[in-house]
């Protein structure tokens, strides 16, 4: 690593700092002037605010969301900047080739790359999970104090479990009925007018019930008042509430699309994306890295401004493409993990192509 390697890493990396602590005072500025109001309304405490919900939940969740744009915005920035310096020139007239001038700039990236995937897999979880229980508190409590309506629940292969409405506050299932079958043959059915949750036995409490028992031309009917059962279905099952996955530790992800491979309740493909989110990601720091160094080495009449302008046009562009191609996967049947995949290959592309272009 020679003198201008050092010189692009340490430019590189304090011009991503400098553009991250700017994104930090614009998004809290903004974010308070949102949710000023629900602050004051659910009396949220301003230490709570501040040093829970900002610094350890939303800057977190809002910076991870926005590295992309904001990797871009850096390299395009100090690049053109040494561009319009004549900096770039006399590097590249000096025998040094593109791909080699490139070097520091991949290991940078590389250095965010692994910042961000060590993030998504074992931080922002759990900064998540301090944003959203906040928020389910302080901010938009109506949405933990709602019912699921009809779910339907394969728990293992012979047991299926329907919950006419489930109480996500008090963790009360009403209208719970379980079927058990031997291959196609049904040998029991369970139902009752109230699940409940007993979070101290870890068990689920049965009450009002009636069981029908079947074997082969035999049948019995027992009832109950209370019963105490172990099921492989948990509250949290029936959580609805905006950015539940985007809580959970990548453990708890992958044991929720385990089951869910089995249950079948309609959710595997927010899980899928979720996952495939935490891991592919990160790739755009390579990608928006190349393309930004392919557009701004080069010294242009518009001067920074000009390059400026392109990369967050571009790097808007691409949020806006992610945020599509999640809605398609999510509405319209497109694979999850195609769905990802889109605009990564899109703006890989796109850099090859500038890269091709950019002056040699």
């Amino acid at each position: 690593m020679n003198i201008i390697d050092r010189y692009i890493i340490k430019k590189y990396l304090s011009t991503f700092v400098f553009t991250v602590g700017i994104f930090i005072v614009v998004i809290v500025v903004f974010d308070v002037s949102e949710k000023l109001d629900d602050f004051l309304k659910n009396k949220a405490p301003m230490s709570k605010v501040f040093l829970e919900y900002y610094a350890l939940g939303s800057i977190p969740f809002f910076l991870n969301m926005l590295t992309p744009l904001i990797n871009f915005i850096a390299v395009i920035f100090f690049t053109s900047k040494m561009a319009d310096q004549t900096e770039v020139v006399p590097i590249l007239s000096g025998g040094m080739s593109f791909n080699r001038f490139l070097r520091p700039y991949m290991i940078s990236a590389g250095l965010i790359f692994s910042f961000t995937l060590v993030s998504n897999i074992w931080i922002i979880p759990y900064t998540n999970k301090i944003k959203v229980n906040f928020e389910n508190v302080y901010v938009k409590p109506q949405k933990v104090s709602g019912s699921t309506m009809s779910t339907h629940m394969q728990i293992d292969s012979n047991t299926y479990v329907y919950i006419d409405n489930f109480d996500t506050r008090r963790n009360i299932g009403y209208k719970f009925s379980l079927e058990k079958f031997n291959g196609d043959q049904l040998t029991e059915k369970l139902i009752a007018e109230r699940i409940t949750w007993d979070s101290v036995a870890t068990k689920w409490k049965i009450e009002d019930y009636t069981v029908r028992t079947i074997n082969g031309l035999q049948e019995k009917m027992d009832k109950g008042t209370s019963r105490d059962t172990t099921l492989d279905m948990l509250p949290r099952d029936f959580e609805v509430y905006d950015n539940v996955f985007t809580a959970m530790d990548t453990d708890e992800l992958n044991d929720r699309i385990s089951k869910e491979e089995t249950r079948g309740t309609g959710m595997m493909t927010d899980l899928l994306l979720e996952k495939y989110k935490r891991y592919i990601g990160p790739f755009s720091a390579f990608i928006l890295t190349l393309m930004g160094v392919s557009l701004s080495s080069k010294k242009v009449r518009g001067g920074i401004g000009l390059s400026l302008g392109i990369g967050i046009a571009l790097s808007f562009t691409f949020l806006v493409l992610v945020q599509f191609s999640t809605m398609f996967s999510l509405k319209g049947g497109l694979p999850p993990l195609i769905a990802i995949l889109i605009p990564n290959v899109i703006f890989l592309t796109l850099a090859f192509w500038l890269k091709y272009k950019a002056p040699k």
